[in-house]
């Protein structure tokens, strides 16, 4: 048992946190630009390039895998799944079904009305609109190789209640009135998504990767780029002055900043590795990941067409109280988990 577990570690610090990258970068700057690692300068761009480096080689072959999969769930097939259950058990499939299905929070609004408008309850809707730009494949194994598999599962279970509680609250408000009319009435084909063969889905899959890091790239490097100023310009004092765990609002405080800002979930990730580094607690560093990819601006700009000012103040209600209610239990018990 004890050389399995051996065996995977290695694994898992060799293919996801590829540490022989961060040797090789480490290299690069000392041997190559001729600069020094603990200072400040050196140390930054060692963290811009190695981290760069890791997030696009993982992601495009993470994304290629995932679009893969994804290809057996187009949008009418996850559509008829989700029209064989009803309760909360719908709730449960919606969300799980949101992580092999990965929109972001804009691209999941066309989803939203194709869903209402064939008849799916607003609520089993709402966890799918959750869950799918929140927690995916992808943000998952880079989780585990940025923190660890025990933080990176952590944060697949509390998304996952999230979506359901979220949706589920919904239906109970009964609040189909709020939605939009021209949503129910734009009713859609009920055929089946035509078969294709493994060479399409190959092809789908080259495609979707090439495309999501095409919109990604630039989120990915702001992130890195703030990242590294965190991690080497910022004085670890006053940092966790203001989102250290000994400050009671911390995660109040990245929630608020995190809703109107727009970014991909793999931009914001060396944000949060910088923030931990520097002594922010787990649990505030995800809460602002969760902010910033289930609330951005564009994606409550866009879900307000289709939905009254009522039914998207509770959503964003519910939702910001469940990502506070999460920040604050993994700042609790997160150390558990490092």
């Amino acid at each position: 048992m004890n050389l399995l577990i051996s065996f995977l570690s290695i694994l898992n610090n060799q293919l996801l946190k590829m540490e022989w990258l961060d040797q090789l970068i480490q290299v690069l700057v000392e041997r190559v630009f001729g600069l020094d690692m603990s200072n400040r300068l050196g140390g930054s761009i060692h963290f811009f390039i190695y981290d760069t480096a890791k997030i696009f080689i993982l992601l495009s072959v993470l994304i290629f895998v995932i679009s893969f999969i994804q290809s057996y769930f187009p949008p009418e097939r996850t559509r008829a799944i989700l029209g064989r259950v009803n309760g909360i058990i719908a709730n449960v499939l919606a969300a799980l079904l949101g992580t092999v299905t990965p929109f972001c929070s804009c691209s999941s609004i066309p989803l939203f009305i194709g869903f209402t408008s064939a008849g799916l309850p607003i609520g089993v809707t709402f966890s799918f609109l959750i869950s799918s730009p929140l927690v995916d494949l992808a943000s998952i194994l880079l989780l585990a190789g940025i923190f660890n598999w025990k933080i990176a599962l952590a944060y697949v279970v509390v998304g996952l209640v999230l979506a359901v509680t979220g949706g589920t609250v919904i239906s109970k408000l009964r609040l189909e009135k709020y939605v939009e009319p021209f949503v129910f009435s734009n009713r859609m084909a009920a055929a089946g998504a035509p078969q294709i063969n493994r060479s399409a889905r190959l092809a789908f899959a080259r495609e979707q990767a090439s495309e999501i890091i095409h919109k990604v790239w630039p989120y990915i490097l702001i992130g890195v780029a703030i990242g590294a100023l965190i991690h080497n310009w910022i004085p670890e004092n006053i940092i966790t002055a203001v989102l250290g765990i000994k400050n009671t609002f911390s995660v109040l405080i990245v929630t608020l900043i995190g809703i109107p800002m727009y970014a991909d979930i793999f931009g914001t990730l060396p944000v949060a590795e910088a923030l931990v580094a520097k002594g922010v607690g787990i649990g505030t560093a995800l809460s602002f990941m969760m902010a910033v990819t289930a609330l951005s601006l564009p994606s409550m700009i866009l879900l307000k067409k289709v939905v009254k000012t009522k039914l998207l103040v509770i959503f964003v209600g519910i939702v910001t109280l469940g990502i506070i209610v999460i920040g604050y239990l993994f700042n609790a018990f997160g150390y558990r988990l490092i």
